[in-house]
């Protein structure tokens, strides 16, 4: 029992954690078809401005994440007009933004490490303390980072299915021209598409680097496997890539007690490979895709 209550612990923590990333990125590809590589350098972007907020500023942390959202969301708003805006007419858009986000993710990297040197830092934003469970500790900074992606993915599902901006980004990423027909703004849609995927890549770098600590490169592996999460969910499937997130952060979890860290990833990429072969529009897709 308590090995089991270690296990679902720890996995529904990771899968909290993936599927605030997730969320974002099947955002932006479900209305823009567009894979955001630079979603990686948010996360990292976000866990840094949390804590330099927090250290150099001596803000609240409160007030440290908001000002890690908005900054990321921000640069989410530079990344669709000075990129993804004028790409978005060209016959291969998937492709020059694909090569087009990279590019900003490494100079957003690299940015950091000139700021804040390569060494590791400590994340300030990090509760003491564990609840107790028989023989199992179960940190409060895991709790409190499963009760906040837990709330987060509520009120993005109620903003998706009973806002206005909701239904503008589900009917955008429907029907782009039937859309503007009916007197939605697409563009603007768009770009508030990306700095909500933006807010959303911030709260997921500092809850990993409250985890794990901070690094200029730390986001490369969440967006790796939020990315997976996408393509065995199904890409652009919002629901389904929470879904899968927290069923592959369990399964993580599982695998790392039972064979070890090492083959975790082997094996979640094996994952990939089945549901390809087998759905390759992914579990919770679609033949004719409907996103979002």
């Amino acid at each position: 029992m308590d090995v089991a209550v270690q296990i679902i612990a720890s996995g529904l923590t990771l899968g909290a954690m993936y599927a605030v990333s997730t969320v974002g990125l099947a955002l932006v590809y479900g209305s823009l078809n567009m894979l955001n590589m630079a979603h990686g350098a948010l996360l990292a972007l976000g866990g840094y401005v949390c804590f330099y907020a927090m250290t150099a500023m001596g803000l609240h942390p409160v007030l440290g994440v908001a000002a890690a959202m908005i900054v990321c969301g921000a640069v989410g708003l530079f990344i669709y007009y000075a990129a993804a805006q004028p790409m978005l007419s060209s016959a291969n858009f998937e492709t020059q933004i694909f090569i087009a986000t990279i590019g900003i993710g490494a100079i957003i990297e690299n940015v950091i490490l000139r700021l804040f040197g390569p060494q590791p830092q400590p994340q300030p934003l990090n509760l003491s303390g564990a609840l107790v469970i028989g023989t199992v500790h179960i940190p409060h900074q895991n709790l409190l980072i499963l009760g906040v992606a837990l709330g987060l993915m509520i009120v993005v599902g109620l903003v998706l299915q009973r806002s206005r901006l909701g239904r503008a980004i589900r009917a955008t990423a429907q029907n782009r021209e039937a859309a503007q027909l009916m007197g939605v703004r697409v563009s603007v849609v768009y770009a508030q598409v990306l700095a909500l995927s933006g807010a959303l890549a911030a709260l997921s770098g500092i809850m990993v680097s409250s985890l794990s600590g901070l690094l200029p490169n730390m986001g490369g592996d969440p967006m790796l496997k939020a990315f997976i999460i996408c393509v065995v969910a199904g890409l652009g499937n919002v629901y389904g890539a929470v879904i899968a997130a927290l069923a592959l952060g369990l399964l993580e979890a599982y695998i790392q007690y039972v064979l070890g860290v090492r083959y975790s990833f082997a094996i979640l990429l094996l994952l990939v490979i089945v549901v390809l072969i087998w759905r390759p529009y992914g579990l919770f897709g679609r033949r004719q895709v409907v996103r979002l």
